[in-house]
């Protein structure tokens, strides 16, 4: 639609996005320079293709399912102005630490109800758990994200470390977390989803 202004016509600007990147250590730029983490190269990546989106770095390092679900409203509470769309990446903690991945998907099910109940739409990054956690926990906390996801009816990422987990170069010395090459490929593969929910009616 365009504003009629005398005998000239000017097209309405679509108003800026503003995305929420709810998460941990991963989201938060652990040990990276300014610019470098998820949140700021997400953003970047909206500006070069000519889209003006903001994206809030809500990623802290350390947090377990527990501690997001937490800060869910305070977070919310504190923003200027109400995100359109949150990036919800939680519960790598959780496996590390051998938590119990039913605990962790009921916190990550509250936290989806918080951000839907103040009209937020969610993306649900998904994580898997290391091998050497064994067997029958592994297929556990594997599950529990496409699980929710359907349940919810959610947008789903499966793995937000996807092409970068134990690829040479992609992520820093602790073998864990992403270098900023390492986020550019996450980035890259997730923009695409994350553009598409931006754009949804």
């Amino acid at each position: 639609m365009a504003l009629a202004i005398g005998l000239f016509s000017l097209p309405q600007v679509a108003a800026a996005k503003t995305v929420l990147a709810f998460g941990d250590s991963l989201m938060a730029g652990y040990q990276l320079r300014p610019g470098e983490g998820f949140a700021p190269q997400l953003q970047a990546a909206f500006r070069a293709k000519g889209r003006d989106v903001v994206v809030v770095n809500a990623g802290v390092s350390g947090d377990t399912t527990v501690q997001g679900k937490a800060r869910v409203k305070w977070v919310l509470a504190g923003m200027k102005v109400k995100p359109d769309l949150v990036i919800l990446e939680l519960g790598a903690n959780d496996m590390l630490r051998g938590q119990s991945p039913a605990a962790a998907k009921a916190n990550l099910d509250a936290m989806i109800s918080a951000f839907e109940a103040t009209g937020v739409r969610v993306i649900l990054a998904g994580m898997l758990a290391q091998p050497n956690l064994g067997a029958k926990y592994v297929k556990e906390f594997n599950a529990l994200y496409p699980a929710l996801a359907k349940q919810r009816g959610v947008a789903f990422y499966p793995f937000f470390m996807d092409g970068v987990a134990a690829v040479p170069g992609l992520q820093l010395g602790d073998g864990l977390h992403p270098t900023p090459k390492g986020v550019k490929v996450i980035v890259g593969k997730i923009l695409p989803l994350v553009m598409r929910e931006l754009d949804r009616k």
